[in-house]
Parts: structure tokens; sequence; C-alpha cells
């Protein structure tokens, strides 16, 4: 896919269900953006950059075993949501890089009737880099239909020392003024505990895991001069507990640390997350994908 072209990977005529893609890039995984319309929309539900997607979001391959996303050696992109349509699904492939990448890609899908009840899969990428002092995350908002919401990768990049993972993360259901449903600290959150750190006086570092539903797979350490900042990857997939919602949807976390002489600190971090549900049609759009220098790892 030469610089700046847009490939389209699938394009089928339905009614019928996408049940599993492989997908192997190369070049930055950052800079090709995966597109996915159902039914002839021109508004994409999926709009994200492929590594974010396949939960790798700082370009470096970590091990991935969960239900409905997998990574394996060396860049083997394995996704098993399932995808119903009704009448067409378009797929595709932007390379925003300066040079041109290679795809190796396989679609798997059946052409089959297509229950009433079925909801659209969709999946939006968002970064914040840095948050606003004292400012939540917002992993998404907007979200307007009928629907569930199925899961989050969250790429977090550290920027003070210490504990960075005290905040909460609140969903807002169908109006609700308040979280409908509040978290405690991250690591509970993705399904973790106590800094995911088993020492007793959390002092001997991360230990990272991969399991169906929950993970906290990736840990990039400093290790040079000129690699000084902690990077760190999550997931959470709602498969056996979906959050379902009547009418809207939005979805925050506080970017708060812990262990400052006793006191929180309000992070300042690099934060990008992919959100992944399923809903009615029509959709409200998207924002803006951040323009490409807001996606650059730095």
């Amino acid at each position: 896919i030469k610089s700046g072209e847009t490939f389209t990977i699938a394009d089928i005529e339905g009614p019928g269900a996408v049940q599993q893609i492989w997908i192997t890039p190369t070049g930055n995984w950052r800079f090709s953006i995966l597109r996915i319309y159902w039914d002839d929309s021109d508004i994409p539900s999926v709009e994200c950059p492929l590594g974010d997607f396949f939960a790798s979001g700082w370009g470096e391959f970590a091990q991935v075993s969960a239900l409905p996303i997998c990574v394996n050696p060396g860049s083997a992109f394995n996704c098993y949501w399932e995808m119903p349509f009704r009448k067409r699904c378009v797929m595709t492939v932007t390379n925003i890089a300066d040079e041109a990448m290679t795809l190796y890609y396989q679609i798997n899908y059946a052409l089959t009737e297509v229950p009433d009840e079925a909801a659209y899969f969709h999946a939006q990428f968002r970064r914040t880099n840095p948050i606003p002092y004292k400012e939540v995350y917002t992993v998404v908002d907007g979200i307007r239909g009928r629907g569930q919401f199925v899961g989050m990768y969250l790429a977090w990049g550290q920027n003070n020392n210490l504990w960075w993972g005290e905040g909460e993360v609140k969903f807002y259901l169908d109006g609700d003024e308040h979280p409908t449903i509040c978290s405690t600290g991250l690591e509970d959150y993705f399904c973790g505990s106590y800094n995911f750190d088993p020492s007793p006086k959390h002092d001997r570092g991360y230990v990272t895991y991969t399991t169906p539903y929950a993970g906290f797979h990736q840990v990039i350490r400093p290790d040079t001069d000129y690699r000084t900042q902690m990077r760190l990857g999550m997931y959470r997939f709602h498969i056996m507990d979906p959050i379902r919602f009547e009418t809207d949807l939005s979805i925050t976390i506080q970017a708060l640390g812990w262990g400052y002489n006793g006191r929180w600190l309000p992070l300042q971090d690099d934060v990008s997350s992919v959100a992944f549900w399923y809903q009615t049609l029509p959709q409200a759009p998207f924002p803006p994908l951040p323009e490409r220098e807001r996606l650059l790892i730095i």
C-alpha cells in the first residue's frame, strides 16, 4: 500500500457476518488506519490504527491471548469479534506513513441470515497527549443508540514516577448525571490488584498477564538514555459481563497517581484507547481521528 493510498481488504454483499480477521502489517502500526463500514454507510463504524485495534498501540510486539483478540509472534494480529451485517461490509486500510507498507491479510466470513436483534460492531480510537491538569481522560462519549459496551484497550504512557493507576473508570448510561458504574483503581478494573505488583511492599515491579477477558500484557521499561518513559498496555473485554445501554453511553477515566508524600497526584500522561461496542444504526459520527503528528509515538 503506497503512501497516502487507501486499499480495500473486503467488500462483501450480505447478509452475513465476519467471523475472523488475520492481518500482519509492515511499517508503523499507528500509521495504518483500519476502517469498517456497514450497509453502505458513508460513516465508518470502526476507525482505528491497526496496532491499537489489536492491543498493540506502542508499535512493539507483546503476546495477547484473549478471546476476541490474539497477537502472536512476530506481528500476527487476529480478531474474533463477530461482526454481523445485513447488506454490505466494506473494510479499508489507509497508509498515512511516508513509506509504502506491505499487508498480508485474510477475512473469514459467513453468508447467512442475520437475526433482527443483532447489533453492529463498533470500535473507536482516541488519544490525549498530555492529559490536561486535573482533567479526566475520555474513552468515548456521544454514543447514541441502543447496544452494549464490550471492552477497551488502553495504552498508558507514564510521565511521572511512582504509581499512576489510581483513577476510577466511570460509565455514564442513558442520561445519568453521575456515573452509573464506577470502578476503583485501574488495576482493579483490568482484573488485577495492588499495582500489578505481587511483592508485599509493591517495589519489585509489575508482572504481566494475558487471559481470555482481561490482561496487563505489555510493560515497556526505560532501558537507555533515549528510552526514558514507562509505557503500559492493558485490556478488559466485557464478553461475559456486557454493559448494556438503551439510549447513550459515555466513559471516562481519572488521570490520578498515588504515593507522592501520601497524597493524590493529578497526572498529565500520554493515553490512548480503543473502545469496543455493539449498537443499532444509525450511529453518531465519530470525532475526527487525530492528525498524523498527533498519532506519532515519541
